[in-house]
C-alpha cells in the first residue's frame, strides 16, 4: 500500500499586517538632470509628473535598503524576524546571478534557515511577489512571509538617454504577509506578454557585455556597460489599452467595485499612465491615488509598497483601507490585486 503524504493545514484568509520602506538620501530635482538630456523642467513634469527622484548612493545597496525597509515592516506588523518563514524579494537590479538578494537579506536581519528567493517581473515584481506570499500563507506552507521590492536602477541609467534619465530612481519597500480572519489580499490578476520585450529591457545581455570587454582588453580599446532603454510610446499605448482590463479582473476576482474603492495604487511609471487609468476606470473623486512619483521616480518593483507608504504616511489614506494595487512594466508584464491597506510605523 502506498505511503500517504501528509499536507500542510490551509488557512482561509491572508492580509499585509505592516509596511516599511528606504528611501535614498540623494534627493536629485530635475536641474540635475536637464543639461545631459537636453532637456527642460517643464519637458518633465509635463511627460512624466516627476520634480524629483531618490539616487542611491555607493553605501545604499540592494541589501541594505531591503534590510532598512524589512525592519521597518516587522516592526509595524509586530512580528520578529525569528517569526518569518520565508522571505520573497523582487528586483531587476541585483547584478550577482547569486546568491539571491532575499536569501542575503534574511541572514542580515537574524533569520537562520529560511527560505528565501528572489523573483524577476520588472515593475510588476512586488506584486508577483506578494501573490506568492500570500498563496504561502494561505495554503499553509508558511505562516508570516516578508515581501520586498527593491531596485537600485541608477546602476543601469544612461545619463545621458532621454528616454529613461529622469524616470529611473532607487529604494526599497517591505510588508510581512500573514494570516486573517478576514480577506485582505484578493486573488492576483495577472499575466506577461513577452512579444514586447523590446518595450522595456536591458540593451545588452552580460554574455554580450563579457565579450565586448574581452575584445577591449585584447585592442586596448573600451566598452560601454549594459543599459536600461525604452520606448516609452509602446509602453503608454499598451498601458492605456490594456490594463483597464488587468484592473477590472482584480476588482472583479475580489468581488468588489471601483466605487468601494478607498485608494488606488497604480506602478509610479508616469502621471499620464496613472491619469488615464482614472478615466477609463471612472474612479470616483473620494478615492486616494498614490502619486508618489513626484518625489520618488519610478522605482519599479519598489514603486508600489513606497507609493501605498507615502499616502498612508501623508494622511491621504489610513490602515485597512481597500485598495487596489497595479504593477505593470518591462516584459511585458502586469499583476493585481485589491487589499486592505497595512501598518506603518
Amino acid at each position: 500500500m502506498p505511503a500517504h503524504i501528509a499536507t500542510a493545514t490551509p488557512v482561509t484568509h491572508a492580509e499585509l499586517l505592516g509596511l516599511g520602506v528606504y528611501r535614498p538620501r540623494r534627493v536629485v530635482p530635475n536641474a540635475e538632470i536637464v543639461d545631459r538630456i537636453q532637456s527642460s523642467d517643464e519637458w518633465i513634469r509635463t511627460r512624466s509628473g516627476i520634480t524629483a527622484r531618490r539616487w542611491a548612493e555607493p553605501d545604499e545597496t540592494v541589501i541594505s535598503m531591503s534590510t532598512a525597509a524589512a525592519r521597518e515592516a516587522l516592526a509595524a506588523s509586530g512580528i520578529g524576524a525569528d517569526q518569518i518563514d520565508a522571505v520573497v524579494l523582487a528586483t531587476s537590479s541585483q547584478m550577482v546571478l547569486g546568491p539571491s538578494a532575499g536569501a542575503v537579506v534574511a541572514t542580515e536581519l537574524g533569520m537562520h534557515d529560511t527560505a528565501a528567493f528572489d523573483v524577476s517581473a520588472g515593475c510588476a515584481g512586488f506584486c508577483y511577489a506578494l501573490a506568492n506570499a500570500a498563496n504561502l500563507v494561505r495554503s499553509g506552507q508558511a505562516r508570516y512571509v516578508l515581501v520586498i521590492g527593491v531596485e537600485r536602477l541608477t546602476d543601469l541609467l544612461d545619463p545621458t538617454d532621454r528616454t529613461c534619465a529622469f524616470i529611473f530612481a532607487d529604494g526599497a519597500g517591505a510588508v510581512v504577509v500573514g494570516p486573517a480572519e478576514a480577506e485582505g489580499i484578493g486573488p492576483v490578476a495577472w499575466g506577461s506578454d513577452g512579444s514586447q520585450t523590446a518595450a522595456i529591457k536591458q540593451d545588452k545581455d552580460f554574455q554580450q557585455y563579457f565579450a565586448e570587454v574581452a575584445a577591449a582588453e585584447a585592442s586596448g580599446g573600451s566598452t560601454v556597460r549594459p543599459y536600461i532603454r525604452m520606448d516609452g510610446q509602446a509602453v503608454f499605448r499598451w498601458a492605456v489599452t490594456f490594463l483597464e482590463k488587468a484592473c477590472r479582473d482584480a476588482l472583479d476576482q475580489a468581488g468588489v467595485t471601483v466605487n468601494d474603492l478607498d485608494a488606488f495604487v497604480p506602478h509610479q511609471a508616469n502621471s499620464r499612465i496613472t491619469d488615464a487609468l482614472i478615466r477609463v476606470l471612472a474612479v470616483p473623486d473620494n478615492v486616494a491615488v498614490a502619486r508618489d512619483i513626484a518625489e520618488t521616480g519610478n522605482t519599479s518593483a519598489a514603486s508600489i509598497p513606497m507609493a501605498m507608504e507615502e499616502l498612508l504616511r501623508s494622511g491621504a489614506s489610513q490602515p485597512g483601507d481597500v485598495a487596489l494595487l497595479l504593477g505593470f512594466g518591462a516584459g511585458l508584464a502586469y499583476a493585481g490585486q485589491v487589499v486592505r491597506l497595512p501598518a506603518i510605523t
